[in-house]
C-alpha cells in the first residue's frame, strides 16, 4: 500500500513538473477593477501546435510592408535608416492588437511608422493549441533602407 501511494506521487511530482514546462505561455496582467478583468493568456509564437499565419504566407507578409511603410519625411532627409522591432498579439480572432516598439531604430518617426504599418495588417489566420484558438505574441522587425 506504502508503495502505490509513493508511485502515485512521484507520477503526480512528475506530472507538475513537465506541464509548466510544456505550456509555455505568458501572462499578461489587464487588471481592471471596474470590469474585474484579471489575465489574459497570450502564448509566446514557438510554443503553439499551430502558428498564426498572414494572409498569402511570408511572401504576402512582405508584399504588405513594401505597399504601405512610407518612409517618414526628416528620416528620408537626414539618411536615418534602421530596423524597428515590434510586438503585437494576434488575437483568437485573428485581429491584430497591443503592438509594441522592442527596439527602436534611433528615430521616433521610424518606430511611429512601424507601429502604423503593423496596425493597418488584416486579420491573420489564428494561432491554434490543440484544435483551440489563442492569442499569440509575434515580433516582427520592420526595415527602413534608403
Amino acid at each position: 500500500m506504502l508503495k502505490r501511494l509513493r508511485l502515485g506521487l512521484l507520477c503526480l511530482m512528475a506530472l507538475f513538473t513537465v506541464v509548466p514546462m510544456a505550456a509555455q505561455v505568458r501572462h499578461v496582467t489587464t487588471v481592471n477593477p471596474s470590469t474585474k478583468q484579471s489575465y489574459s493568456v497570450v502564448y509566446e509564437f514557438d510554443y503553439v501546435d499551430i502558428q498564426p499565419q498572414f494572409p498569402g504566407g511570408e511572401r504576402g507578409l512582405i508584399n504588405f510592408i513594401n505597399k504601405t511603410r512610407e518612409y517618414p519625411y526628416h528620416a528620408y532627409k537626414k539618411h536615418i535608416q534602421g530596423r524597428v522591432l515590434c510586438s503585437f498579439v494576434v488575437g483568437t480572432d485573428g485581429r491584430v492588437s497591443d503592438v509594441r516598439v522592442i527596439r527602436g531604430a534611433g528615430d521616433e518617426s521610424l518606430n511611429r511608422e512601424a507601429v502604423r504599418v503593423i496596425g493597418e495588417m488584416p486579420r491573420w489566420s489564428v494561432g491554434k493549441v490543440g484544435n483551440q484558438p489563442v492569442a499569440v505574441r509575434v515580433v516582427l522587425p520592420i526595415n527602413f533602407r534608403l
